[in-house]
């Protein structure tokens, strides 16, 4: 990896990676346990600047970019996936979108404290009948005055119920162009009267991360509190999504590297037969295939990155890149938990919690027929 990094970047990920293995490692376990998000931990990577690595020093930045991202989740998913996404998300869904389309008077009021880590923001896209079919929303927002009116409901909607989230952006149906819905974004502080934060899910993997379905009845909101330009929501989520893949790519890969890297030490140190398990040809093959993997995937979201921040296409590589590193992500936590065996299979040890965490890295942020789709029509393929 250090190769295709600049000095700076290879300094970036020795810290990111000395601070993922001293402070979140030690935690990760009992976080994941009891479904706690560490708030002390959170604040960590805020003093440390993670959540203002793309973003200019005027808002309180690092002054850095995607690159400067994807290596700090890749570092932190490498240990802990449930605290790689509270930064992912906390940036690409949080953060972004007010950066990207909100007016100067947002991103001054909302912006210093959400690069700071002092306040987090969700990003409501997902409903029960809208996921990766995303014109199929149905939460609408009407004006009444100078205020929003929003009725509806999100799922699956991260970092929303923290002890210091700030406020989610959501998208809703906010009227009709040519017989079209049009979709609008807004932002809905937390603590607005109709607006809920239901009861967090019981989930499969992720446990640490923050995650809750929302509620809108009635909800009344300024109508500054429009992002972007109204009826542009579609296109501008479709955009925060296509970065926001990116970093799931990174994330992704460093959830393989982790999972790698126990496999290795593990079966080295087991022994089997009376000799090694790293001895036995058909263990050296499943390492080396995994060791391929993440070589490949870390091209993968390199290449996309490189192209984000140099202001060219990236839509494609970053599907390629999501594809490919959340596959890689999967096989290398089912290849690891089964050179661990019967250990792979106890939470205690690193690689149960991968096996958990990595199969909604094959869904979140598009899943991976999604991302075929997208790859498809690259090709010109019509359908």
């Amino acid at each position: 990896m250090n190769d295709q990094l600049t000095e700076e970047e290879r300094e970036l990920a020795a810290m990111v990676r000395e601070f993922a293995d001293t402070v979140v490692a030690p935690q990760s376990y009992e976080a994941d346990r009891t479904h706690t998000l560490s708030m002390d931990v959170v604040a960590a990577m805020g003093d440390l600047g993670l959540f203002g690595l793309p973003f200019p020093e005027e808002y309180g930045g690092q002054g850095g970019d995607y690159m400067a991202l994807g290596i700090a989740i890749e570092a932190l998913g490498r240990v802990d996936q449930s605290i790689a996404i509270t930064l992912e998300a906390g940036v690409s869904l949080g953060a972004m979108p007010v950066f990207r389309f909100g007016t100067d008077e947002q991103r001054q009021e909302l912006l210093p404290d959400l690069l700071a880590g002092r306040a987090l923001a969700g990003f409501g896209l997902t409903e029960p009948e809208a996921g990766s079919d995303a014109g199929a929303t149905r939460t609408t927002a009407r004006l009444d005055g100078d205020e929003w009116v929003i009725d509806g409901s999100k799922q699956f909607i991260t970092n929303s119920g923290t002890p210091i989230t700030r406020f989610v952006t959501v998208t809703a149906v906010t009227g009709q162009t040519d017989g079209r819905k049009e979709i609008s974004t807004i932002i809905v502080p937390n603590g607005t009267p109709g607006f809920t934060v239901e009861a967090p899910y019981d989930k499969v993997g992720w446990n640490a991360s923050d995650t809750h379905p929302l509620t809108f009845d009635g909800v009344r909101v300024p109508a500054a509190n429009l992002v972007g330009q109204r009826g542009s929501g579609f296109r501008n989520f479709l955009s925060i999504l296509d970065e926001g893949r990116i970093a799931i790519a990174a994330l992704s890969t460093g959830a393989a590297e982790g999972c790698l890297e126990a496999a290795v030490d593990y079966a080295k140190s087991r022994t089997i037969f009376g000799s090694a398990l790293s001895t036995r040809q058909n263990a050296q093959f499943t390492l080396a295939r995994m060791r391929a993997r993440v070589h490949t995937a870390r091209l993968a979201w390199h290449h996309a990155a490189r192209l984000r921040d140099a202001g060219r296409p990236f839509a494609e590589q970053a599907a390629i890149a999501k594809l490919v590193a959340g596959e890689a992500a999967m096989d290398n936590a089912r290849d690891a938990t089964q050179i661990f065996g019967g250990n792979g299979f106890m939470n205690e040890f690193p690689v149960a919690r991968h096996y958990r965490d990595s199969k909604i890295l094959e869904i979140g942020e598009g899943t991976t027929e999604m991302q075929l789709l997208v790859i498809a029509r690259a090709l010109g393929l019509a359908g």
